[in-house]
């Protein structure tokens, strides 16, 4: 008001620093200071349905021990669920697709052998050496005079040479011991009606021995034409190894037009270049058509029998080795353009005076190789040498793998298989125990102790052609007169059993439709994190900041088990007398020791509680957190230092 003394200031409050830190402030890093601070902030501020009722209901131990084990049941089914995904995931399912394409056709190579194993001119006496043998060891053993049947022509029987290694010997049988005798008898019931044949008890076999002769077995056979053939087969094997490998033969066999009276593809007639020729030892002449070497690659743009290739073969017995080969017709085979032909794996026989129809179907395989799958893209990563210098496939691995062993183990090359430069292919004048390895080795692989079978995996993409054949009688009763007689003209066709002598083949694709199967994978990662949060929100009903809330919870609770270790540890061995240094040394020094800066003031000192301001850190109820950094105490004793002067006291 208007004459009133205005009131001078007074000298104010000095200033006393910064103000202590409350409760409210945060440091950096803070940490519960229990575990039972740190599971009720989780469990009110979590967005996991239930965790709440843990905490609202505390009051009633009986909903909190209701809510508690249904939530660790739940906890504990979902990560069961968990295991079971991640189970499946791990396992690498694949699922398969199947497809339906329609388009042209690449043709297939196709392989016909005659049959016919033939004589080369250089081993000719051998050979004929060893027909001569073979008719003598079969009049001896079967009392039979073969000299008409082996040969053609006539032949007067003369001296034989030194015997043959290995020769063929009829071996008794032991009989079963009296005892299995009388248990068999007395065990069979039913009268036997049958007659009895007087039989004896014997097989068939040659001897094979090691090379000191220290071990030795014999290779038997209970079929007399199968150890005939066998030995046969045997002794041949050993004189072809002797010719040159290096000199193709000059045969008049080895002509297309002596085997294959009319070939047509696509209504076309098939020229040199579409077919190679190669010679098996057991089949003799084989050729390819459309081959990776042929000029033209054919190509099948419809469907049916008029589209595809026919043959009119000869299969006439020429009668070259008739104790290797027992049977008449044609062998044929379908298979890949860039892939061997394995005649005795998987080829068919054709049978004369009949029409075959061998309509094809195709169909792709697609294999996931990895982890989903034990497949080889081109074969790189398998252990064993592709002799064939071709693609890639099982039956070329295994064959490989088998000279691979021969060689290793025999010291010498299969003469069936492709053999390394530098290996001579075996024969009994060099290396004189081959046939016991053989066998013994033969033995090994047909019980997958070579390893062949699991070195070798399946090629991831494969095509199969599933063949189906249908036959008829060729040529018909009224037309086989000028059929045989249109023959005869054009290609010298004078046999006299006429309708033994030819057969005809028709191959052809019965659809331009083909299956595609691939693998794929039937539990990606998209996949898997999908079914993680189906579960999640299934038991829980929260999402993915929800499992960082788990990993957070986790990860102070480890910190705050750690700091409590700490504690413990600093407590045993920096205890006062031991010059350490913390809280409890301030609290347990007296109050005389301590400096005056340190002792409350007079007029308070009736007071039994210390004052927050000298000591908030002893005085005031511990905070919510745990600090993470230097310890407090220092600093608040400092604090205390300076606000414990007299008021007015600079």
């Amino acid at each position: 008001m208007k004459g009133d003394k205005p009131e001078e200031p007074g000298p104010g409050p000095e200033p006393s620093g910064p103000p202590p830190p409350t409760e409210e402030e945060e440091a950096l890093l803070e940490f519960h200071r229990s575990y039972r601070e740190l599971f009720e902030f989780f469990c009110n501020n979590t967005t996991i349905h239930g965790a709440i009722r843990l905490v609202c209901s505390q009051h009633n131990r009986m909903k909190t021990v209701f809510w508690a084990v249904l939530w660790l049941c739940t906890f504990g089914m979902m990560y069961w669920q968990f295991g079971q995904l991640f189970g499946e995931y791990f396992s690498y399912p694949v699922s398969l697709n199947i497809n339906l394409n329609s388009d042209k056709l690449i043709f297939p190579a196709v392989s016909i052998c005659t049959l016919n194993p033939y004589r080369y001119k250089e081993i000719q006496e051998e050979l004929e050496e060893l027909d001569r043998i073979t008719e003598q060891t079969l009049f001896d053993l079967y009392e039979y005079n073969s000299s008409n049947s082996l040969a053609a022509h006539a032949r007067a029987r003369r001296d034989l040479r030194k015997p043959l290694p290995h020769p063929l010997q009829r071996l008794p049988v032991p009989a079963p011991p009296h005892a299995a005798r009388r248990v068999r008898r007395a065990g069979s019931s039913v009268q036997d009606n049958n007659p009895q044949v007087n039989r004896k008890d014997w097989k068939i076999g040659f001897q094979l021995c090691n090379q000191n002769k220290s071990d030795c077995f014999y290779q038997t056979y209970s079929s007399g034409v199968d150890a005939v053939r066998e030995w046969y087969r045997f002794h041949y094997i050993n004189i072809l190894s002797r010719r040159r490998q290096d000199t193709s033969p000059s045969l008049e066999e080895d002509v297309l037009g002596k085997f294959i009276f009319t070939c047509r593809f696509n209504q076309d007639s098939c020229n040199e270049a579409n077919y190679s020729h190669f010679h098996h030892p057991m089949f003799g002449n084989c050729y390819t058509f459309n081959d990776k070497n042929s000029s033209n690659l054919w190509m099948s743009s419809m469907p049916g029998v008029n589209n595809g290739l026919s043959l009119t073969l000869r299969t006439e017995q020429n009668d070259f080795i008739p104790l290797l080969s027992t049977v008449t017709g044609a062998r044929v085979m379908v298979h890949e353009r860039d892939e061997p032909a394995f005649m005795d794996d998987a080829g068919f026989n054709l049978r004369p005076g009949v029409e075959t129809s061998i309509s094809m179907s195709k169909e792709a395989v697609d294999r996931l190789g990895g982890d989903y799958g034990d497949c080889t893209k081109n074969g790189s990563e398998v252990p064993v040498e592709n002799l064939y210098n071709t693609k890639y496939t099982q039956q070329v691995c295994i064959h490989s793998c088998f000279q691979a062993s021969m060689i290793k183990e025999c010291g010498c090359a299969y003469i069936f298989y492709p053999r390394p430069d530098g290996v001579e292919f075996c024969d009994y004048r060099k290396h004189n125990s081959w046939g016991y390895c053989y066998y013994k080795l033969q033995d090994a692989f047909s019980s997958d102790r070579l390893g062949c079978f699991t070195k070798c995996r399946k090629p991831c993409s494969v095509t199969i052609y599933k063949l189906s054949a249908s036959y008829s009688q060729w040529p018909s009763v009224t037309s086989q007169d000028w059929v045989f007689q249109m023959l005869s003209r054009q290609n010298n066709y004078t046999i006299k059993n006429k309708r033994d002598g030819v057969a005809k083949l028709n191959i052809f694709f019965k659809e331009l439709n083909y299956k595609s199967n691939s693998e794929s994978p039937s539990v990606t990662m998209v996949t898997l994190l999908s079914n993680l949060g189906s579960q999640w929100s299934l038991w829980f009903g929260s999402s993915v900041l929800s499992v960082v809330e788990m990993a957070e919870l986790i990860f102070d609770l480890l910190v705050i088990t750690f700091l409590m270790l700490l504690r413990r540890f600093r407590s045993r061995y920096w205890s006062p007398g031991r010059g350490g240094r913390g809280t409890q040394e301030v609290a347990s020094t007296p109050a005389a020791s301590l400096p005056s800066s340190f002792c409350p003031h007079p007029a308070s000192s009736s007071s039994s509680l210390p004052d927050p301001a000298i000591s908030p850190a002893l005085s005031a109820p511990p905070p919510a957190y745990a600090t993470l950094g230097p310890h407090p105490a220092p600093s608040g004793l400092a604090e205390a230092s300076t606000s414990a002067h007299a008021p007015g006291e600079p």
